[in-house]
């Protein structure tokens, strides 16, 4: 009875020649797969995300954290680019899984470490979720640059960055939860917090069945690139794309941005649970501001070239106050001199409330200026096989590499404990670089949108969406 009433409504156009009419589940829509996406990334990296906010991934002393996070990131690296080429022969199904799989590895080596006190399995569980996060994140990427209809691109990635914030959210809950009871000077979480994240990936990776198999894999029609050789062809070529190079220092931004917040703003300031609760409200202004830009970026003018221009006036306004701010509050401590008063407790009223809205603003900005980057590639074509499957996907994957190999890095100049101040002015200085470049990439790339392209949006080789409140979907051959 419920299919017959999914069924009703007026029926579809008759299927032209060279296609054929069928009926599939709701969830193989574009909307529904990326939230499942989301779903996983809310499970994995989001929990990620949450560990590594705590700074020291939890521990007293950052320093095995850091090592573990300069191998993750260095593999990162290598795998962030060849994990495009990984996807094109597994397909998104089985990417999604292997990717998965590494990351409880990864807070299960935490778990050990708080027993054995032995930085050797961290460090190689870190080096193995970098490669398992290069895959994870190619099929990601492939996803979100390829699936959502041309005019609602800012929508489906705001979508799916809140449903992956949201993982932090929780993330940050577990450890304020199960540690409030230990005092200030608790140092390291507890074993029930590695074993909850440990569980909760568990669960993120067995999500990764749930996806749907229709995407096109390499050999079947619609594909444009037959064997490993040709994809790694294709991904020297470029290196000497313009348009590459102009997102290279945005890319690049976001990768060290993380270090010194997480470390060094929440990490060295607030006592141990209080950690957990700055976590929670940072994942959820990251889902604000990825809502909020998101939206403006889709539904603001009618021009594109105008959303996108505006939208980096927006951003650089944005991320220049809150940086302003950032340097005001680093001008009250250093490594070895702390505010006044020590650690900060959330029950310390005023002391705490200017710490906790800067890194709030942290998250807030954080995810504008990603979500604004994720929106500039998608938008760099309207043509979504050809993002998909050419040049632009090969560029998500490449700046993902690029973004990895800045990671690496930040973990080893604040291993090497490089003066805060250094770092933020590193952050700041990198991200006012990024505004000219990206202005100058929407206005001369970005192009206004089809109007056919947000009628119908085909993904060669899986489904046709006519209207995603229609059950009926079309498979194109």
């Amino acid at each position: 009875m419920a299919e017959l009433e999914l069924l009703e409504g007026p029926p579809l156009a008759p299927a032209s020649m060279g296609e054929r009419l069928v009926l599939v589940r709701r969830y193989k829509t574009p909307l529904v797969q990326v939230s499942l996406v989301g779903l996983i990334c809310f499970c994995c990296p989001g929990m990620f995300n949450a560990l590594s906010g705590l700074g020291g991934g939890g521990q007293l002393d950052p320093t095995t954290a850091d090592n573990a996070n300069t191998a993750l990131y260095a593999c990162f690296a290598v795998f962030g680019v060849l994990g495009g080429g990984v996807h094109n022969l597994l397909g998104p199904r089985w990417t999604l899984l292997v990717g998965g799989l590494t990351y409880p590895l990864y807070a299960g080596s935490f778990l050990y470490y708080n027993h054995r006190q032995s930085q050797a399995f961290p460090v190689a569980a870190g080096a193995i979720l970098g490669a398992g996060a290069g895959l994870l994140w190619a099929a990601q990427g492939a996803i979100m640059t390829s699936y959502p209809p041309p005019n609602r691109r800012g929508t489906y990635i705001s979508l799916f960055w809140c449903l992956f914030n949201l993982g932090g959210v929780l993330g940050g809950l577990l450890p304020f939860g199960l540690n409030y009871r230990r005092g200030n000077d608790a140092g390291s979480v507890n074993d029930g917090t590695y074993i909850a994240f440990t569980a909760i990936m568990l669960v993120g990776a067995a999500l990764s069945l749930l996806r749907s198999s229709a995407t096109t894999a390499v050999g079947s029609p619609g594909s444009l690139y037959s064997s490993p050789a040709t994809e790694g062809v294709e991904i020297v070529k470029l290196f000497a794309n313009w348009r590459m190079l102009l997102l290279l220092p945005a890319t690049l931004a976001t990768s060290f941005f993380s270090t010194y917040q997480f470390n060094n703003v929440n990490g060295i300031l607030f006592t141990l649970r209080t950690k957990g609760l700055n976590n929670v409200f940072f994942w959820a202004a990251q889902m604000l501001g990825s809502a909020a830009i998101g939206y403006f970026l889709d539904f603001s003018f009618a021009s594109r070239r105008k959303r996108g221009l505006v939208g980096v006036c927006i951003v650089a306004v944005v991320g220049t106050a809150i940086w302003g701010g950032g340097l005001a509050n680093q001008l009250t401590y250093t490594r070895d001199r702390l505010p006044a008063g020590g650690l900060i407790d959330f029950k310390d009223g005023r002391r705490y409330a200017g710490p906790f809205m800067l890194y709030f603003s942290y998250g807030l900005f954080d995810a504008m200026f990603q979500s604004f980057v994720y929106w500039t590639i998608g938008a760099l074509t309207n043509e979504s096989q050809i993002l998909s499957r050419t040049e632009w996907l090969q560029v998500r994957w490449v700046l993902q590499g690029a973004q990895s190999a800045g990671a690496a890095v930040a973990w080893q100049i604040d291993t090497h404990k490089t003066s805060l101040m250094s770092q933020l002015l590193v952050n700041w200085g990198l991200l006012t670089l990024s505004y000219p470049l990206l202005a100058l990439l929407v206005f001369l790339a970005v192009k206004d949108e089809d109007a056919s392209a947000s009628l119908c949006h085909a993904i060669p080789g899986t489904i046709q969406i006519l209207d995603e409140s229609d059950s009926e979907i079309r498979l194109k051959y």
